[in-house]
């Protein structure tokens, strides 16, 4: 069963979202160093960025990892 943060983030990464989940000390937060697409920026600032912070940590947290040597954030 997906829930709804899952949905979100894996919505943004469609649009083409180039945030990466920053992980410290068991807190979340996102790193945007590119720039998004249109379409991904404003799917962020209107359906993500609204959130109350725990929510868009949860979202963030779906988002490809800075932390996890597995992955590189978009083609790096």
């Amino acid at each position: 069963m997906e829930n709804s943060s899952k949905q979100l983030a894996d919505e943004y990464i469609r649009l083409g979202g180039r945030r990466v989940a920053v992980i410290d000390d068991n807190l979340g937060s996102s790193r945007d160093w590119e720039g998004d697409p249109p379409e991904a920026a404003k799917f962020w600032k209107e359906r993500v960025a609204s959130l109350s912070d725990r929510k868009r940590r949860d979202v963030e947290t779906f988002l490809p990892s800075l932390n996890d040597e597995r992955q590189e954030p978009h083609g790096r």
